[in-house]
């Protein structure tokens, strides 16, 4: 049978501490990217349909005759730390010339008049259950236009 001399074996062992450290290290940063990565999946999968619902939202809600629609998202980002998936999104809503009730809304021009203030920002936190069908919204904050 092989073995080390003692003096040996013990000269090896800081070397298999920082082998297993090394490997430690690299699965961690690994996890973290696969994780980061399904983030990634859900929020591609997920954004689209929970924007719909927000602006669905802000148009049942609001006393404006005419219709919203978005103009750009200008920051989307899913939470962490809540049961159910969550985003919180910046949206810019344009107001068309289409009233809210009318069928397609999303070939309505928007207003172009200078007088009016046709935009509004709003900030949006929504809950989506996806397996459900389910979204929820939990915070709606509005400037400008028409909200």
């Amino acid at each position: 049978m092989w073995s080390l001399p003692p003096s040996r074996a013990l000269s090896c062992a800081p070397l298999l501490l920082l082998f297993s450290f090394q490997f430690l290290v690299t699965y961690a940063w690994r996890f973290q990217e696969e994780e980061e990565w399904d983030d990634q999946k859900q929020i591609a999968v997920y954004l689209p349909p929970t924007l719909e619902f927000a602006v669905y939202t802000f148009n049942k809600q609001s006393k404006d005759w005419y219709a919203y629609k978005l103009v750009p998202v200008l920051a989307s980002w899913k939470e962490q730390g809540y049961d159910k998936m969550t985003f919180s999104m910046n949206l810019q809503l344009g107001r068309t010339m289409c009233g809210k009730f009318e069928d397609d809304i999303d070939n309505c021009p928007f207003q172009e008049s200078p007088e009016l203030n046709n935009t509004c920002t709003c900030f949006f936190t929504i809950g989506i259950e996806p397996w459900r069908t389910r979204f929820d919204l939990w915070n709606k904050t509005c400037s400008g236009g028409h909200s």
